[in-house]
């Protein structure tokens, strides 16, 4: 087991040194270097190369020797295997006490490669570094501002942690969080896991302030029973998402040859997280809808919802969505009928969902939003139809008949719609209730000053109402976890 505190120094190191800077964009030693720099870790950096060339602004240094002693203590080691094991002994020189190992040839290869991942760790214990990798593309911190990985995407800041056995996994989830606006505290590529386990980033998140909601992808589990422990500890405190990687056959043959992991056999492997208390996801964007719902909303108190639309047939598919859930569609009590029938025409559905039938004046929706969310007998909402009077707004907009009076429209649709999402979160967080909102313009029209508004504000707008209704319900079975 690796102790918290040196994990910790991976993700919060005091200063960092790129072990074979290159002067070649392409080449990993150029590319971890220049995503330290422009991502403004507040530490200072460092970097070799044995010619000692300038690189972004950089003077390398020809020798690890000569970096200043105890000025970094965490290495990204962008060298060839054979040349790691010379190094590991002067970067402990120099008060190195952790590293990220990028090169790969290790035990993912073949029998050689295993026999020489076991020479490297044995190597980083006697020096008393601790080793992330081998194989990996990298990690990010985004409190102390740092990117130090082979790849690009840098995320916004967030509580979202992730450690993940496959790079590229690891970079879909990153760039989720970029297009949504919804960040990410640490981001780990376990690569091999070598040294450190899932089950050792699992012990860290749970340690780690920054970290509120956490997603692993995994492949292939050293110490199943290890792992075990470690997330039912940590899934009892904060929510834990996993897509697990090998879940058939042919995905198991992968995963031996992707990362050297044998995987485990489903069914064993989704019970036993069902038994911790955590949530699989099946797929990259199922994971990240359940990470940014835990990472934005409330815990609800009960499974009742009630669906707000201003269209009726997503209410429809969304009251069937529900039906196949712990979600129970509430059934509107009288005196809440009553309040509607005073803000709406006769035409409303009378019934919940709450359809407005096209029923809305200027301020329709905040209101309601406020009289639903304060009954006691609500415990969650479901918002349809965000986006529908900018879709009109972007038609005048793009009119080959514009005129005075439809620009004077579609600026008046466009700031109601910004108006909407901003009531949204608004009353999410006045009546501390989950306020969840689909609509198919997030990705249709990202631009729709509705969806929009919620991204600006680092708030979810989900694709589809099933996708809303699945993520609700995740986070009602989180609450009663909870509660239990």
């Amino acid at each position: 087991m690796i102790d918290i505190k040196h994990i910790d120094g991976l993700f919060n190191p005091k200063g960092v040194v790129v072990v074979g800077a290159s002067t070649h964009p392409g080449k990993f030693g150029f590319v971890a270097l220049h995503n330290i720099l422009s991502s403004g870790f507040d530490g200072p950096v460092f970097a070799t190369n044995p010619n000692k060339p300038e690189i972004l602004g950089i003077q390398t240094l020809e020798r690890i020797q000569d970096v200043p002693s105890g000025e970094a203590d965490f290495a990204m080691i962008c060298i060839s295997p054979n040349q790691i094991m010379d190094a590991l002994p002067e970067l402990a020189k120099i008060g190195i006490t952790s590293a990220f190992v990028v090169s790969g040839g290790f035990k993912e290869t073949d029998e050689n490669g295993e026999a020489l991942e076991k020479q490297l760790i044995t190597k980083a214990e006697e020096c008393g570094i601790i080793i992330a990798g081998p194989n990996g593309q990298g990690l990010v911190s985004t409190p102390v501002n740092l990117c130090s990985q082979i790849v690009s995407p840098y995320p916004p800041r967030g509580d979202i942690s992730i450690a993940s056995q496959s790079g590229n996994i690891l970079s879909a989830l990153m760039n989720l969080s970029r297009l949504s606006n919804i960040g990410i505290a640490r981001a780990i590529s376990v690569g091999n896991q070598g040294q450190i386990n899932i089950a050792d980033y699992l012990d860290y998140f749970l340690y780690d302030s920054e970290t509120a909601v956490v997603v692993i992808y995994v492949e292939g589990i050293p110490d199943g029973r290890r792992f075990y422990e470690s997330l039912q500890t940590l899934a009892c405190k904060k929510p834990v998402i996993i897509i697990r990687g090998g879940s058939t056959k042919s995905g198991a043959i992968a995963a031996a040859s992707h990362t050297g992991s044998m995987a485990s056999d489903f069914s064993i492997f989704s019970a036993m997280v069902r038994q911790a208390g955590a949530f699989l996801a099946n797929g990259v964007e199922s994971a990240f809808n359940f990470a940014a719902t835990f990472s934005t909303q409330p815990l609800p108190k009960g499974n009742s919802v009630v669906v707000m639309t201003t269209a009726g047939g997503w209410g429809v598919l969304t009251a069937d969505a529900i039906s196949g859930t712990n979600l129970e569609l509430l059934r509107l009590p009288d005196d809440l009928k009553t309040t509607i029938d005073s803000m709406l025409p006769p035409r409303w559905s009378k019934n919940n969902p709450v359809d407005l039938a096209g029923g809305e004046t200027r301020d329709t929706i905040p209101e309601l939003l406020s009289v639903l969310l304060k009954h006691e007998s609500v415990d969650s909402l479901i918002f349809l139809g965000l986006g529908i009077q900018g879709n009109v707004a972007r038609s005048y907009f793009e009119s080959p008949y514009a005129n005075e009076g439809t620009d004077r429209m579609a600026n008046f649709h466009a700031s109601q719609e910004q108006r909407y999402a901003e009531s949204i979160i608004d009353a999410m967080k006045k009546y501390r209730k989950p306020v969840l909102v689909s609509s198919e313009l997030s990705f249709a029209d990202p631009n729709n000053p509705g969806p929009k508004s919620l991204r600006d504000r680092g708030f979810p707008c989900y694709n589809s109402p099933g996708n809303a209704v699945q993520c609700l319900s995740q986070l009602v079975n989180f609450a009663q976890a909870q509660n239990r």
